[in-house]
């Protein structure tokens, strides 16, 4: 039995070709294609190329060519149903299984699709031709929209008074109709109406470009009536699992690395016109871990632009609690905040297309960053409201999914609200108070802090837990045995605490005979020392922390060597550099 079209496709359009290869070939883009060495044949010079724009690879020294499937088939021996099913999980797909109830569901989806295929013709051509249709083309024109736009998105307007499930009934079934939710029953009337009568109609496609669904708007000041509504959900339209142009701008994603998420159907079309075309909208709901997934399989950076009014900040909010979830180490969200009424649209046709992307660069804040200073915004200055506050942020780290993300979000909320609180930094019998910082004192910490690097930072974190804990590494000098520093200045920190760890039993900081500076650098800046102060008496969690810190050196040392590897990969693609290369992504893996 074949697996539906349909299905298989889904499956291509989720998946880029690189995406797939790369699993098993390391590919250096080039121009619009990767190229790699031939996992068919051994060699030294590349000849394996992948195009993601024509879904195909092509090997040049075996003449092996072939899509995704053909990949997987060959490359692991599987045969095709496997390969459908291993690329199916990659892409977040169900497994699909052939039973009676999947062909009905076939046959279903095939008049459904159809159903919508001719509806959406049908009020689109009546927008361009109908007489009609006069006031519809007229309100587009208001909105500096072109027969240019409502062609490229299908536009549609359906009248008043329309009678087209007369018409649709003469070649599909009433069943079938009534479930595609084009059309409701009128229990006054005793008859199916248009859901959709006197709005401009924006046609909501599937992932394939297929309509599955329809966004409606009025064009008459009805206080009655919503602005816009969407279909209802049917068995082929979940608005959780679905957004607006992403059937277009997927395949845009080989030239562009970020997408801009807008809230409305006319925000994406005016943008569009603007020449703007890397944006999509999510459907009248709260934005979904689903939806951020899809965008992740196809771009590197998701920039959320929702309206410049209160509501639009509100939702902003949700979709950054939501979203945050699924954020992954090579991917980035990001929120952009538009000037108080503004949608995307309108500022974008005020100020044209380049004066948006610097707007863009200059505004767009790190999802972690805005939700920080979200919650801080409503926070008081008493105990109960801190509280609260730490209380939150950590309920929202807690929920992110990818366990290194999860690390450094916590980190970085830990270590923004140990600014506005007060601190005591100890060390030995000697410890001193740092006094509640002035707002300008707060600014100059965040500044400096700026300036360090993440490996000095995490270098500090390590040194202020042997500070902090003298007795337990004089019983466990071992675990300061191959640990790799980057900077000079904290190796000689490290050599002066070894050799006095070595022979002394009661040493203070001064003899160390190290610049009072830098240790002050140390405890100013160890991010660690919020987690670690918590575990005074708890020797093991404080040697766990320290082994934790110690690998994430371990793995910085390895990430360079490997982009030292990459870098010289891609000028001599030789084997001797792939074969290292390897070998030390590996040992990546097991750390």
């Amino acid at each position: 039995m074949k697996y539906p079209k349909e299905y298989l496709d889904e499956i291509k359009t989720r998946l880029k070709v690189s995406t797939v290869v790369s699993k098993t070939v390391i590919l250096k883009k080039r121009g619009k294609e990767f190229v790699g060495l031939s996992p068919f044949k051994n060699e030294k010079t590349p000849s394996f190329t992948v195009n993601d724009e024509k879904g195909f690879y092509h090997c040049f020294s075996t003449s092996e060519h072939g899509n995704i499937f053909d990949f997987i088939m060959k490359t692991q021996n599987l045969r095709f149903g496997e390969a459908v099913k291993a690329l199916a999980n990659l892409a977040g797909i169900k497994p699909y299984t052939f039973t009676k109830a999947d062909e009905e569901r076939e046959k279903k989806w095939q008049e459904y699709s159809e159903i919508y295929n001719t509806y959406v013709k049908f009020y689109h051509d009546s927008l361009l031709k109908d007489e009609k249709a006069n006031e519809a083309r007229q309100y587009l024109k208001i909105r500096n929209l072109t027969k240019q736009e409502v062609s490229k998105f299908m536009i549609g307007y359906v009248e008043s008074n329309p009678s087209y499930y007369e018409k649709l009934k003469e070649k599909f079934s009433e069943k079938n109709i009534e479930e595609s939710g084009l059309f409701y029953f009128d229990d006054k009337k005793k008859l199916f109406v248009e859901r959709f009568k006197d709005r401009i109609i924006f046609p909501i496609n599937n992932i394939s470009g297929k309509p599955i669904a329809i966004g409606g708007r009025i064009i008459k000041d009805k206080n009655y009536l919503a602005k816009y509504i969407n279909s209802p959900e049917t068995m082929f339209f979940k608005k959780g699992s679905n957004l607006y142009n992403l059937d277009f701008v997927r395949k845009l994603s080989n030239k562009i690395d970020y997408v801009y998420l807008v809230e409305g159907y006319m925000d994406v079309v005016g943008l569009s016109k603007s020449g703007i075309n890397n944006v999509v909208a999510n459907l009248g709901t709260s934005l979904t871990e689903r939806q951020i997934l899809t965008l992740g399989q196809f771009f590197n950076e998701i920039v959320i632009c929702f309206d410049g009014d209160n509501s639009g900040y509100k939702a902003a909010v949700r979709a950054a609690e939501n979203s945050i979830k699924e954020l992954r180490p090579e991917k980035k969200i990001s929120f952009l905040f538009l000037p108080d009424g503004e949608d995307p649209d309108s500022f974008v046709n005020k100020n044209k297309k380049d004066y948006f992307f610097e707007f863009t660069k200059k505004n767009k804040i790190e999802i972690h960053k805005f939700i920080f200073e979200h919650y801080h915004k409503e926070t008081e200055d008493n105990p109960s409201s801190m509280a609260i506050f730490e209380k939150k942020l950590r309920e929202i780290a807690s929920n992110i999914k990818d366990q290194f993300i999860k690390k450094y979000v916590l980190e970085y909320f830990l270590e923004q609200i140990s600014l506005f609180t007060p601190n005591l930094s100890k060390f030995n019998k000697n410890y001193k108070s740092i006094k509640t910082k002035t707002l300008k004192k707060t600014q100059k910490h965040f500044n400096e802090s700026k300036s360090l690097t993440t490996v000095e930072l995490k270098e500090f974190s390590l040194l202020y837990i042997i500070l902090q804990n003298i007795v337990i590494f004089q019983n466990n000098l071992n675990l300061l045995e191959d640990i790799k520093f980057f900077t000079n200045e904290n190796k000689q920190i490290l050599q002066k605490l070894f050799s006095h760890l070595k022979v002394s039993k009661k040493f203070k900081i001064d003899d160390l005979e190290i610049d009072n500076q830098l240790i002050d650098k140390i405890f100013k800046f160890a991010s660690i020392k919020n987690i670690i102060n918590k575990y005074i008496n708890d020797e093991q969690k404080i040697i766990d922390l320290f082994m934790e810190v110690k690998r994430d050196l371990k793995n910085y040392e390895l990430e360079s060597r490997i982009e030292e590897l990459e870098s010289k990969f891609s000028k001599d693609f030789s084997e001797q550099t792939f074969n290292e290369l390897r070998e030390l992504k590996k040992t990546q893996k097991i750390n």
